[in-house]
């Protein structure tokens, strides 16, 4: 058990990134291509009937939709991203592993190269049943086996589904120009263009996942000792493996079909948050919420900020800053140990 001081220490860190957090909503609330102040931001919040229609349509129509779904999107994968790391062992493991982005793509395809779907908030319900589906098809291929639970085997079939869905997906985006073009646009990664109801349909979801990812905590502080350990410890560890799966699942279908395959997030907020908070993930979960929004929002300002009177989508800023970032602190610190 940490000392009552380290508690202290790591709950101190915990409200510090609860303000950065914050920092960034408020960022997200005022900056962007249109020039409005934080007063006027904070008058139409509390006045919505006293704010002019260009104000009210600015802060309700665009700017608060978008900083909900990036709070939403950011905790999904940081937790998603810990989650995975914790139980796949591996530093580099990414949320996006077990096929959830490839069966979003080919869903939203589908949707528009047989139904003709136009609708953002259709997009992201098939974008969701795409994304759940794949990673039942992963679960599916290893279900015969005597490892189903171990992280290796379904690593494997995620990678091994996710490009036959991709291929798919070329064909379908190859054969068709409205899809392709509706597949151009959602690929990219964004939190543009998306209204209240996108983050209403896949918040349960969300929930969900968060919640099972709770129940999960204790189980991987035991499964880091080790599966034979946690065993001894009186851990399931089928059932820890399989609750912290479908918290992965859920969280990540969640974030992908609200705004497209963001990555960057789920691999790189965890290493973050361990030299803060250790590797307990009774913090470390918090930790990664916190900083995966504070990371999705910052990105998604910076992308407003340079692109003048247009933007640069928030997948596009994260990949170009991120990856060196990332790479810049693997190599000015040792990654604390998984």
């Amino acid at each position: 058990m940490p000392s009552r001081s380290l508690t202290v220490r790591r709950l101190g860190v915990l409200g510090l990134l609860a303000v950065l957090a914050l920092l960034a909503v408020v960022a997200s609330l005022v900056f962007g291509s249109s020039g409005v102040t934080l007063a006027e931001v904070t008058g139409t919040l509390l006045r919505p009937g006293a704010a002019t229609a260009e104000l009210h349509a600015i802060v309700f129509g665009v700017r608060v939709p978008r900083t909900a779904l990036g709070v939403l999107v950011g905790a999904c994968l940081g937790v998603a991203g810990a989650l995975m790391q914790g139980h796949t062992r591996n530093p580099l493991a990414d949320p996006g592993i077990f096929g959830v982005s490839a069966g979003a793509g080919l869903a939203v395809v589908v949707g528009v190269y047989a139904f003709g779907v136009r609708n953002s908030s259709l997009d992201v319900v098939f974008a969701l049943i795409g994304a759940l589906a794949a990673s039942v098809a992963v679960f599916g291929v290893t279900a015969a086996g005597s490892e189903a639970a171990s992280p290796v085997p379904l690593a494997l079939a995620g990678a091994a589904v996710s490009a036959l869905l991709d291929a798919l997906t070329s064909f379908f985006v190859l054969s068709d120009r409205n899809a392709l073009e509706a597949y151009r646009l959602w690929v990219v990664g964004s939190l543009s263009g998306r209204q209240l109801d996108v983050a209403y349909s896949v918040l349960p979801f969300a929930i969900a996942g968060l919640v099972l990812a709770a129940l999960n905590i204790r189980a991987l502080d035991n499964l880091a000792l080790g599966a034979e350990m946690a065993q001894g410890l009186g851990e399931n560890v089928v059932l820890a493996r399989i609750t912290g799966l479908a918290a992965i699942t859920l969280l990540t279908a969640a974030a992908t079909a609200a705004a497209g395959p963001i990555g960057f997030v789920g691999l790189v907020v965890p290493h973050l948050a361990r030299p803060l908070v250790g590797a307990g993930h009774r913090f470390l979960l918090p930790a990664s919420v916190l900083i995966g929004i504070g990371l999705v929002l910052g990105a998604d300002v910076v992308g407003r900020v340079i692109g003048g009177f247009g933007e640069v989508q928030v997948g596009i800023v994260l990949a170009v800053l991120g990856g060196p970032f990332f790479v810049a602190v693997a190599r000015r610190r040792s990654l604390v140990a998984l």
